[in-house]
């Protein structure tokens, strides 16, 4: 018995001496390591569901320190990677995932792609080759199939995916249009027109493919087919612009008028047509005619109801407008320009040129006060905004902004003499005449030519009764120069009314009247001059019409009541 337990006891030593051992210690090791690995995984999933991705990319990491054979946490980072737009980092880690993984369909679909957006098209298509072994009729996988084919050049593997596709699916005229390019790109002609065919027979009512058909006939010069489709396409999609537009030119070109402006104003009815197509066919035409047809301004107001919220359409109906001389239209079609879009320097300016013109100073005075505060640095809107400060008395502000814009000026000496000719109206406003008149000589030696510095001097030296016989050598000047002026003519009649030379300024004043039929400051100032002849009944006659015109001086109605002259109150 001794000896037996003895053999037995030697066996079981042998046996164990085969046997690794694994010591407690070393078990509770290995648990803690997974346990530490599961933790840290499931932390850095909670933190990429909720967007912390810096911190979910760290964690993840951390995952890889404690082991390397999770195709998981691989899967994750290049996720995360791919967020971040790290594209080849990403590319690694999903790579490192399919190699742990090979079967995973979801790696290889991530690998599929990731080749084609990369270019790798040979790559990209084994790995979608391996995606259809695994499932035939996956759609998604059969285009992406395809989609990469046509990258590699191989047209006619990939004509047959898409019929792959398409018994998988059914019909689609997205499919028929795709294998259309395919034999276009083959350069077989006539596969790709029959395929446009029978696409129309099975979707007569597409637009998409009735367009493919207008294209490729005329692309192979087949006119006559082209046009037939055409007018198809228009029946088929009516807001097709571009279709209307094509139309309008063959009748265009055929001398069918009446067909070509009834296409043109379809066109420029649809909203798919983009307003800067438009907007270009009017501008050509604009420029190219003397006398712009009565189509276009039909047209003109189909574009702006067509899109009412468009800044460059009402800048394209201004300039129409204007061409037409319709000064009023043109103007509100730019101001509600400005409105839409106040950015447009070119259309301020023109705003600003036509108020002034138009003598519209508490508007003009608004305008070029907010077009200042656009464009800080252009010289004229502070110019402008001065001459309309000085029409208002608003002569503080209009010293101001002349002072800042002249700065602006640089060595424009024309542009710097009207700044001082208007910062010398402000002063004389502000009773610093003899500054004013400095400035005034400044601006004339700046620009000996300019009539209106000339003449606006010479009557601020009228209205303060001061430098007489400066103002009527300079008026004179501006007279001799322009005679047909009916204003210089006015001017020289002011100044030989403070004369006391009532005969001879009488004569200015009727010379400039004759010039000016419709002025009531000089109808005015012709009833001012008969009163102090005497001839009271003329001056009353003078008054009362000159207020019929619109006169706004503020004792003009004392006048007519009194019937007695009264001083010009400032």
């Amino acid at each position: 018995m001794s000896k037996i337990i003895q053999t037995f006891l030697v066996v079981f030593m042998l046996a164990s001496c085969g046997v690794k051992k694994v010591s407690k210690e070393t078990r509770i090791l290995v648990s803690k390591m997974e346990q530490k690995h599961i933790q840290t995984f499931h932390e850095g999933l909670r933190l990429k569901t909720s967007g912390r991705s810096e911190e979910a990319i760290a964690k993840f990491e951390a995952c890889l320190e404690l082991r390397q054979d999770q195709d998981a946490v691989y899967y994750a980072l290049s996720q995360l990677e791919l967020e971040r737009d790290q594209v080849e980092k990403a590319a690694e880690y999903i790579k490192k995932a399919a190699a742990i993984d090979p079967e995973n369909t979801w790696y290889i679909q991530e690998l599929a792609y990731m080749y084609f957006e990369r270019s790798d098209y040979s790559n990209a298509l084994v790995r979608f080759e391996q995606l259809l072994d695994i499932e035939p009729q996956n759609v998604d996988w059969l285009y992406g199939y395809a989609e990469v084919l046509v990258k590699s050049g191989r047209k006619k593997e990939a004509i047959q995916a898409l019929n792959r596709m398409e018994n998988r699916i059914g019909k689609f005229s997205q499919f028929a249009l795709q294998r259309y390019d395919l034999y276009m790109k083959m350069k077989d002609e006539q596969s790709a027109e029959q395929e446009l065919l029978r696409a129309k027979t099975n979707f007569p009512k597409d637009a998409n493919v009735i367009a493919y058909l207008v294209d490729h006939y005329f692309k192979t010069k087949n006119t006559e087919k082209g046009v037939s489709m055409l007018k198809e396409l228009v029946v088929a999609d009516p807001d097709n612009g571009r279709a209307h537009l094509a139309l309008a030119d063959i009748y265009q070109q055929r001398g069918n008028m009446e067909k070509a402006n009834e296409e043109l104003k379809a066109a420029f009815r649809s909203i798919s047509l983009d307003v800067k197509t438009k907007v270009n066919i009017m501008n050509s035409v604009r420029e190219s005619s003397f006398k712009i047809d009565e189509v276009m301004y039909e047209l003109l107001d189909i574009l702006v109801t067509t899109h009412p919220n468009d800044a460059l359409v009402f800048m394209t109906q201004g300039d129409y407008l204007l061409a037409a001389k319709d000064e009023a239209g043109a103007l509100d079609a730019y101001r509600k320009s400005l409105e839409l879009d106040p950015s447009e320097y070119a259309v301020w300016n023109q705003v600003l040129l036509m108020e002034y013109q138009e003598g519209e100073f508490d508007e003009l005075y608004a305008h070029s006060k907010e077009c200042k505060e656009l464009f800080p640095t252009m010289p004229t809107v502070f110019l402008i905004h001065g001459v309309s400060s000085n029409q208002l008395k608003k002569y503080d502000e209009a010293t101001e902004s002349l002072s800042y814009g002249m700065e602006l000026v640089g060595n424009d000496r024309a542009l710097k003499a009207e700044f001082l000719g208007q910062l010398a109206e402000a002063q004389f406003g502000t009773k610093n005449i003899m500054e004013g008149i400095e400035n005034y000589k400044k601006a004339i030696q700046l620009d000996a030519q300019s009539l209106l510095l000339k003449n606006n001097f010479a009557a601020a030296l009228a209205e303060v009764g001061k430098s007489l016989d400066l103002a009527a050598s300079l008026s004179k000047q501006t007279i001799e120069q322009s005679p047909e002026n009916g204003l210089y003519h006015d001017t020289y009649g002011l100044i030989l009314f403070k004369k006391g030379s009532f005969e001879k300024a009488k004569n200015s004043f009727e010379r400039a009247l004759e010039l000016e039929k419709d002025d009531p400051y000089i109808t005015e100032h012709l009833g001012d001059v008969y009163y102090k002849l005497g001839e009271e009944a003329a001056a009353l006659l003078h008054w009362e019409k000159a207020l019929e015109m619109g006169s706004e001086n503020t004792v003009l109605d004392q006048k007519i009541k009194d019937k007695k002259y009264y001083e010009p109150i400032d």
